[in-house]
């Protein structure tokens, strides 16, 4: 008798593995990959009662407002065009332990915040307050 090659108990029998190794591979590189991209994080620190927030509030100080379009920095109600315009006006108020309270619209773009609080943190400036407005006001 003879046998087909083409018909034999083998190409019927396994499924080819070869691609599937290769998927599985390149699978566990792009997860090894992303997995280990670090988060930039914050530190935040948020009041735990209503009569902390009100206290520190009211302190006299600084008050920047971020609006949601340009210009979008002001300082006590003054608005200024540009980035470098605000960040000399900034530095020419601010003394060193006054408190700066930042508003910023929730449909402000958050380029200009970040711009703010680099500009804090350069200048070792901690007593930094966001105003947020509470859930259903």
């Amino acid at each position: 008798m003879i046998k087909s090659s083409q018909y034999s108990s083998d190409s019927f029998g396994a499924p080819e593995l070869t691609p599937l190794i290769d998927i599985v591979f390149i699978v566990v590189v792009f997860l090894l990959i992303t997995a280990n991209t670090p988060l930039l994080q914050l530190p935040v620190n948020i009041a735990q009662s209503q009569e902390f927030v009100a206290s520190d509030v009211a302190s006299p100080g600084i008050t920047v407002t971020i609006a949601a379009q340009k210009p979008y920095w002001a300082i006590d109600k003054q608005s200024f065009d540009d980035w470098p315009a605000f960040k000399s006006a900034l530095l020419k108020t601010m003394a060193p332990e006054q408190t700066v309270t930042i508003a910023a619209d929730k449909a402000a773009p958050t380029q200009p915040l970040l711009q703010l609080l680099a500009l804090l943190n350069q200048q070792k400036i901690g007593n930094t307050h966001i105003v947020m407005e509470q859930p259903g006001s």
